[in-house]
């Protein structure tokens, strides 16, 4: 007894419809899935992947692939970075201690309380990046940019910003006390409350910054540029401040305990 053709043909084209999908299905979602799975290599893609609480300390990840991905609480202490791509990466809580991140482009990204202790971000880019309360102490950061970035609160004591771009930041509380900023551009950004103590400003850029309540106890302001009369008597400063040739101490100096 023969088939009538009708019924063969109405299930091989629902097999060839479903068939179609799934291969279309693998090849949408498989080489993404694949990415973020990938184990960690100089060169890994791993573009917005969720990959939280990694522990990749001494790990070779060079010109890596990291763009808008969520890499909170991971390690990277001492890890190789170098020239890797981290912009609008979100970054909160994050070591980085001793590591190799220069030329990184990390510009949008996002961390709360992360840590860059002794970490050479050298030619980075954080153009952008809101990094309030990071952690630089000691770090290297020589041609770095900042501009327009949110750094509040930010630590960089005894770092060395030699260079570095900060025009535009929001700098509110933010301490640079030992750190190195010779040749640093502060230009328009917002000083509110940063610490300066003891720090090297030969060169720096102040045009149009604001200075209210910040602190320049024994800071070498004496080749510093830009700097207004009015800017420094908003300004914290002592006997120990050196100033530019033909300025003399504000009146306001020292400032009232209180308002330190």
């Amino acid at each position: 007894m023969s088939i009538p053709a009708r019924l063969i043909q109405k299930p091989c084209a629902a097999c060839a419809v479903r068939a179609c999908a799934g291969a279309l299905a693998v090849m949408l979602a498989g080489p993404l899935e694949a990415g973020c799975q990938d184990p960690p290599r100089p060169g890994v893609d791993w573009t917005g992947c969720s990959r939280k609480l990694l522990m990749l300390a001494g790990d070779d990840l060079t010109g890596g692939y990291f763009n808008r991905a969520a890499l909170t609480s991971s390690d990277f202490r001492k890890a190789k970075l170098s020239n890797a791509q981290l912009s609008e990466t979100e970054l909160s809580y994050t070591r980085f201690e001793d590591a190799d991140l220069s030329r990184v482009d990390l510009t949008k990204a996002i961390g709360w309380k992360t840590s860059f202790t002794r970490a050479n971000l050298e030619g980075a880019n954080l153009s952008g990046a809101d990094l309030s309360r990071a952690v630089f102490v000691e770090a290297s950061l020589a041609r770095a940019t900042f501009r327009k970035s949110e750094m509040s609160r930010a630590d960089f004591s005894r770092a060395d910003l030699t260079d570095a771009d900060l025009s535009k930041a929001e700098l509110t509380w933010t301490v640079f006390a030992g750190a190195n900023l010779s040749g640093a551009r502060f230009q328009y950004a917002d000083l509110a409350r940063a610490n300066f103590e003891d720090a090297d400003l030969s060169g720096a850029d102040f045009t149009g910054a604001y200075l209210f309540l910040v602190q320049v106890k024994g800071a070498n302001l004496s080749r510093a540029l830009g700097l207004t009369r009015s800017q420094l008597s908003l300004a914290c400063g002592a006997t120990d401040t050196k100033l530019p040739a033909g300025m003399a101490q504000p009146d306001a100096w020292p400032c009232a305990a209180e308002a330190e």
